[in-house]
């Protein structure tokens, strides 16, 4: 049941980016092109989104749990760290370059073009390289002694 939620919840997110014309680059690009062709459409797409999410929330956390799970994923830090900064500079510039984000990138797979594959495989080399990074730099684990 929990996969076919996924599925459901992933497909209408993936036709709402399809629809609003968020699977385009062009499209992404000209809202960051505010000196010649902008485009605001992508203002009004996230504002939607952000309007459902929030009146969702609203909802969805005055129950006890959640209907697939035992408790909420919710996270409890609030801070500000150098790895959330950097990683979310890297995102909006690799937004801004490519014109995709990842949400958008993945239900633009389906049109076959080869630079949607190139980013969507530059993402996963980055969620890899962020999980591998941390070790690198605390080093070789020391044995512990029982």
């Amino acid at each position: 049941m929990r996969f076919l939620s996924a599925y459901l919840i992933g497909l209408v997110f993936g036709v709402g980016i399809v629809v609003s014309g968020m699977a385009n680059p062009a499209k992404v690009l000209n809202f960051f092109d505010v000196a010649g062709t902008w485009d605001p459409s992508l203002i009004f797409v996230m504002g939607g989104a952000l309007a459902v999410a929030a009146l969702g929330y609203r909802f969805v956390l005055r129950r006890p749990a959640p209907v697939l799970a035992e408790t909420f994923q919710v996270p409890t830090r609030r801070d500000l760290d150098v790895r959330l900064i950097v990683g979310a500079a890297v995102f909006g510039i690799g937004w801004g370059i490519a014109g995709f984000c990842p949400g958008g990138a993945l239900p633009a797979l389906g049109t076959g073009r080869v630079e949607v594959a190139i980013f969507v495989a530059a993402v996963i080399a980055g969620i890899g390289a962020a999980r591998i990074l941390p070790d690198l730099r605390r080093g070789p684990r020391r044995p512990t002694v029982p």
